[in-house]
């Protein structure tokens, strides 16, 4: 089990370079950089700006560097804690991404949870009730799931809320708690705005989670040794836990590795539509304006969380499963 951990952690550290390569790579992919952007907004806008203060706002950001200084100046902060500063916000990413970091936690946390909590449930039922009526109703539910793009079901529920009973469920805060310090009233009323963007993000995750966890242990159910438990007279629930439950679980907890990086990033789109104060719409928005530092950190983020998130993965699989770490022999 030793080699199996010390060969996944050595490597992560060729694959964490490669990926800030690859991140500061895409960022500088598209013609231009903010300091363009910015420079055309003003003048569609009317207003003209001296090529001094041009020059002095690239040479203020580094711009006016090669691309490999810039990335080892990038990766040098980096090390430190020092991601760079923000050119649309003027302030540095590492406050940036602070601001917004707790509240995507707790959306995604609660998601995740809810994903996990009904899915694995309702694919375990569907497995041992295979064809009768509730299988069947899952099964519509599911496909109704993944067929419903979440920012669709996030409009249609705002638009049912607000005209049946008079509610807006845009954002994480009434009004009067939007900015207002943390306190226990301000905790409640978050919780009272989190249902739907729970419900709403949770909802594709839940009905895939369902098939896979359905089909998986499908597939378990019919194996000799499951037969051979049966014949020896154990019981159902024991045999059902006890192997093919766990074995089937697999598949789950193979994608594990995604979580932490959606614990970060949260569903996008689904933030911008119900005006969410997470750090999904951030993103969107650094790579819309080509704020090179601020979204480059970003995808660096995501993509560490995401090897990380591998790392423990295959952890959880080789506890899990002793044909895994015994292959590793």
């Amino acid at each position: 089990m030793s080699q199996f951990v010390v060969k996944r952690l050595l490597l992560m550290i060729p694959t964490l370079l490669f990926i800030s390569l690859v991140a500061f790579a895409i960022i500088q992919a598209p013609p231009g950089d903010f300091l363009n952007s910015y420079v055309s907004q003003l003048r569609l806008s009317g207003d003209l700006i001296d090529q001094s203060v041009i020059d002095e706002l690239r040479a203020r950001y580094g711009l006016d560097q090669p691309l490999v200084i810039q990335y080892l100046k990038w990766m040098r902060g980096v090390f430190v804690g020092d991601f760079g500063q923000s050119f649309e916000w003027d302030m540095p990413v590492r406050d940036l991404i602070g601001e917004r970091l707790l509240l995507t936690i707790v959306v995604s946390t609660a998601s995740i949870l809810f994903t996990y909590l009904v899915a694995v449930p309702i694919g375990v039922y569907s497995a041992t009730h295979q064809y009768a009526a509730g299988d069947y109703l899952f099964t519509f539910f599911g496909f109704l799931g993944l067929a419903t793009p979440n920012f669709l079901l996030a409009l249609v529920l705002m638009f049912f809320l607000y005209y049946t009973f008079g509610l807006s469920i845009g954002g994480l805060f009434s009004p009067e708690f939007a900015n207002a310090a943390w306190s226990l009233a301000r905790v409640f009323d978050m919780l009272k705005h989190l249902l739907v963007p729970v419900i709403v993000i949770g909802t594709a995750g839940t009905a895939q989670l369902i098939r896979v966890m359905r089909a998986s242990l499908l597939d378990e159910l019919r194996k000799q040794y499951v037969i051979t438990a049966r014949a020896k007279g154990l019981t159902e629930h024991r045999l059902l836990f006890r192997y093919p439950v766990r074995l089937a679980l697999n598949p789950i907890l193979s994608t594990a590795g995604y979580i932490l990086p959606q614990t970060i990033s949260g569903a996008t789109i689904t933030a911008v539509v119900l005006s969410l104060p997470t750090t999904g719409s951030l993103l969107l928005k650094a790579l819309i304006s080509q704020d090179m530092y601020l979204a480059g950190s970003f995808i660096l983020l995501l993509a560490t969380l995401t090897v990380i998130g591998t790392f423990v993965s295959d952890l959880m699989l080789a506890w899990v499963d002793p044909r895994i770490r015994f292959g590793a022999r």
